[in-house]
């Protein structure tokens, strides 16, 4: 990552051309959304008049709701902020005008992403994953540092429709790719018209395409982008999982970003991340110590690594998330980090002005706000409580005599509920509402009969 942040894609879309594009015709619908709690893009579709007339300078509102229930939208107990109780209310859609974009694969559509806050004027919904990124922004930008990111998000993509694959249960589907197309240019081929269109609208939707490649599972790939700052990185990560899986059905394809879809590779999402100061000061980097990383480095990176365990909820947030962690599989185990070893939960890459750390823990599945966000938090307990880092770990990573990653969501809720790192970082409220989000998954999931179960014992026990 280079010190500044170089401005790619196309120039930003801007509130005139709106005005413009909606007075000729060539634009009549502006999404409104925020994040949610899983990660998805959520909100409402407007007419385009409409939005400048009224909702511009008025706002528009949500149910609050919408950060207290599960994946399938269930109505959930357990939550302060919604609940019967509590009548379900409304809270603001903050209008972010800096995130307006051409909808990517929408012709005639652009999208603007918001924050929360009560309708009361009490503030922030804080319990929101772009306000939790916020706050730790805050006290990044409180010491004059800067933080960038980039996030790589692999999938796997299938020749059947969404609905083909709803109605098979999931089951039985058919990977784009037969074998392994890790970095093939052939099997990159096989699907380039999927791939050419995501990477084309994404870049007109104001993105920095870096590139695509083939990766191991059959039909997994991966679309890289330029990294920015951590903010419209997450910002961006969600408008292109939205867009890569609508862009995938008009092809008649589908998509997953589960961590774990079958026994082979899982979906990743490595997490890069590096500080700079405001003022376009390399703060990371320091040539004159080993590795050429400098003592602030050495603290933030101690930092994430000692509260990498009690923050693995936001960084595994699934049931399913836990499952990718296997050994010899490229996705960690062990917690440790290391200089270009990809065994570890941590990765230290780059020099100079790109040295920066990799979070391999994430999966496909993340909620990039939520991630970014608990790496901030831990990185900045390791600097204010200048935490000594460890020797890298050199080797195997999978064999070593270290801690490791919890191996479940009920084992990461625990730590979560008891990390004063998070509480300090975010607040009781806010770490409370998101142990009730681990209860609910694990409420679910255990309620549930999987295939594995009936497979095992129909006939056999």
């Amino acid at each position: 990552m280079p010190s500044s942040i170089h401005a790619g894609g196309p120039p930003p879309y801007t509130l005139e051309q709106l005005r413009v594009e909606t007075a000729s015709g060539d634009v009549d619908t502006v999404i409104v959304a925020f994040t949610d709690m899983q990660g998805r893009l959520t909100g409402k579709r407007l007419h385009a008049q409409f939005f400048l007339d009224h909702v511009l300078e008025h706002g528009t509102e949500g149910c609050n709701y919408l950060l207290a229930v599960d994946v399938e939208m269930n109505t959930v107990e357990g939550y302060a902020i919604s609940s019967w109780e509590r009548g379900y209310g409304d809270f603001e859609f903050v209008l972010d005008l800096e995130t307006l974009r051409r909808t990517p694969g929408q012709p005639g559509s652009v999208t603007i992403q918001c924050d929360l806050q009560w309708l009361d004027g009490s503030g922030p919904v804080r319990q929101s994953p772009r306000a939790m990124l916020h706050s730790q922004v805050e006290r990044a930008a409180e010491r004059g540092w800067q933080a960038v990111s980039g996030t790589e998000l692999e999938f796997i993509l299938f020749e059947n429709s969404f609905e083909d694959a709803w109605d098979r249960r999931y089951q039985g589907l058919t990977g784009a790719n037969r074998y392994n197309v890790d970095y093939s240019i052939l099997g990159g081929t096989k699907v380039e018209p999927v791939l050419r269109e995501i990477r084309n609208e994404m870049y007109r939707a104001g993105c920095t395409v870096e590139g695509a490649k083939g990766e191991c599972n059959l039909g997994q790939h991966e679309i890289a982008f330029l990294y920015d700052d951590v903010v419209r990185t997450c910002d961006n990560h969600v408008v292109y999982k939205t867009a890569a899986k609508e862009i995938a059905a008009r092809h008649g394809m589908s998509m997953t970003f589960m961590a774990k879809y079958d026994e082979r590779e899982g979906n990743s999402c490595h997490i890069h991340l590096s500080l700079r100061g405001t003022d376009g000061r390399l703060v990371f980097a320091d040539d004159s110590r080993p590795g050429g990383q400098s003592e602030l480095f050495d603290h933030f990176l101690a930092g994430v690594q000692s509260t990498l365990r009690e923050l693995s909820y936001f960084y595994a947030p699934n049931i399913n998330s836990y499952k990718r962690f296997q050994p010899g599989s490229f996705a960690p185990t062990a917690v440790a980090w290391g200089r270009d070893n990809r065994t570890c939960a941590l990765r230290v890459v780059g020099h100079g002005a790109g040295l920066r750390m990799e979070n391999r823990v994430p999966g496909g599945d993340v909620n990039p706000y939520l991630a970014i966000a608990a790496m901030l938090a831990g990185g900045l307990h390791g600097i204010e409580h200048e935490l000594p880092l460890d020797d890298p770990l050199e080797g195997n990573a999978y064999t070593a005599d270290v801690d490791h990653v919890p191996t479940s969501l009920a084992e990461a809720r625990e730590l979560l509920a008891g990390s004063e790192v998070a509480r300090a970082a975010f607040g009781d409220e806010v770490v409370e509402h998101y142990v009730n989000a681990a209860d609910v998954e694990i409420a679910a999931y255990s309620a549930a009969v999987t295939d594995w179960e009936r497979v095992r014992g129909f006939e056999r026990m």
